[in-house]
């Protein structure tokens, strides 16, 4: 993997259109837009942009080979911007944003792993978009709105997991279903 300091070292590093992982956290200072100069990575695998100020997700056309996606501790407020990256991605890990709409999550269809706890999400309907992801076995939305208050209630575990059946992992512990336990 290569650790660099800032976008502008990515693109001037000659190494980094072959790296596979590439970190770039907790920038001083920090880095607030993704810009054009992540197109160049096109082999990566793994881009980490955690702890950062970025807004927007942008300019993920050139990271062809993409699955895994860093974007914990920003700013970010929605999904947008995941398109280019919807065939290949299998792990967004994007706790500790602004996220309250889930709008744009569908393009993700290789998507498994979901990290997006401490975000704002705070109605079924927005979770019932999950739905679109056809791979998704694991997702963790604790201290959320929803899941703090369905919590309380009792019901959020048991909700989900009428709601998203394919679902093998909730807020990090296993999900284990009747079906699950007939079968072993």
């Amino acid at each position: 993997f290569l650790f660099v300091y800032n976008l502008k070292a990515v693109v001037s590093t000659q190494s980094t259109g072959e790296a596979e992982e590439i970190k770039l956290l907790c920038q001083i200072p920090s880095i607030e837009k993704m810009d054009a100069s992540l197109s160049t990575l096109t082999n990566c695998k793994k881009l980490s942009l955690s702890t950062n100020a970025i807004e927007k997700i942008t300019n993920l056309n050139g990271l062809k080979s993409l699955k895994i996606l860093s974007l914990g501790r920003n700013n970010i407020k929605s999904f947008s911007g995941l398109e280019p990256v919807g065939d290949t991605l299998e792990e967004l890990w994007i706790s500790y944003n602004l996220i309250e709409k889930m709008k744009g999550i569908g393009v993700l269809k290789k998507l498994k792993v979901l990290f997006m706890s401490n975000n704002l999400v705070k109605d079924w309907s927005e979770l019932q978009k999950l739905s679109e992801l056809p791979c998704l076995v694991d997702l963790n939305m604790v201290n959320n709105p929803i899941e703090e208050k369905h919590s309380l209630e009792g019901t959020w575990r048991s909700e989900i997991e009428k709601k998203l059946v394919k679902l093998k992992k909730l807020d990090g512990v296993p999900i284990v279903r009747q079906d699950d336990e007939d079968e072993g």
